[in-house]
């Protein structure tokens, strides 16, 4: 495993406060750089500087995350798949904002859902968010929206879990590398970790997709249910005291 960090080329002028480092696990350097051309038409805010913490060849996503986490004092940091490219040029402007509203809020995701299923698959239940993916078969891109809930409209809504292919803090918790040493469930049990220390994780409302996750729609799913197992064993109590919650038990 490698790491290497670098500078965006859009810097904002003047004395620098606060960092946002975007932080990828790559194995494809095309992708990859791809992925830099968009982060670098982001406006950037005043008082901001913009950074790149490549981990190549990480063994796990958990892994590669806390490596990258521990080298960097960036208060934002922005976790992504190295196929996500940003499309709105304001993101950075708009995170500031929703960050802003309190210090509960630890954690922004582009897709989510309020209430994780039973069996800890998150799009078997509710989901709220947006994004762009490829169409199967075809050299299109389909819109993949799901709207929020309740009768007024919101800039965010707060959610259980939000999918990995790109996750914002503005807090650094550890990644459970003890847990996760694959590519399965490393988000939605960063989640539960956050919410456990007390945070609120939310999705913002987008009137059209923020970014396009080019996942080319071919899943590795040998690993997954192994590791399904091991997050139900590990959080299922969380996860009910959580509905009890809700429930007003």
């Amino acid at each position: 495993m490698e790491i290497k960090k670098c500078r965006g080329e859009r810097q904002a002028e003047g004395e620098i406060f606060q960092e946002f480092a975007f932080i990828s696990c790559t194995n494809n350097p095309t992708l990859n750089e791809e992925k830099k051309k968009y982060i670098d038409r982001l406006y950037v805010p005043e008082g901001c500087l913009v950074s790149y913490i490549d981990v190549i060849n990480a063994p796990s996503m958990c892994v590669g995350y806390n490596a990258a986490m521990r080298t960097s004092k960036a208060k934002y940091k922005i976790y992504l798949h190295q196929d996500v490219y940003l499309l709105n040029r304001w993101f950075l402007f708009q995170l500031l904002e929703i960050f802003g509203e309190g210090e509960q809020i630890g954690m922004i995701g582009m897709v989510g859902t309020p209430r994780l299923a039973d069996c800890a698959i998150m799009w078997t239940g509710e989901v709220v968010g947006s994004q762009y993916l490829p169409e199967e078969d075809a050299d299109v891109w389909k819109e993949e929206k799901r709207e929020s809930r309740g009768d007024k409209p919101c800039d965010w809504e707060q959610v259980q879990a939000v999918d990995g292919f790109l996750m914002v803090t503005s807090k650094d918790l550890p990644w459970r590398e003890d847990l996760f040493d694959g590519f399965d469930f490393y988000d939605v049990s960063q989640c539960m970790e956050f919410r456990k220390a007390g945070y609120q994780i939310v999705v913002p409302r987008q009137e059209v997709p923020w970014c396009v996750h080019d996942d080319g729609r071919i899943l590795t799913l040998y690993q997954y249910n192994r590791y399904r197992k091991i997050f139900l064993r590990e959080y299922k109590d969380d996860l009910v005291h959580e509905c009890e919650k809700e429930e007003g038990r």
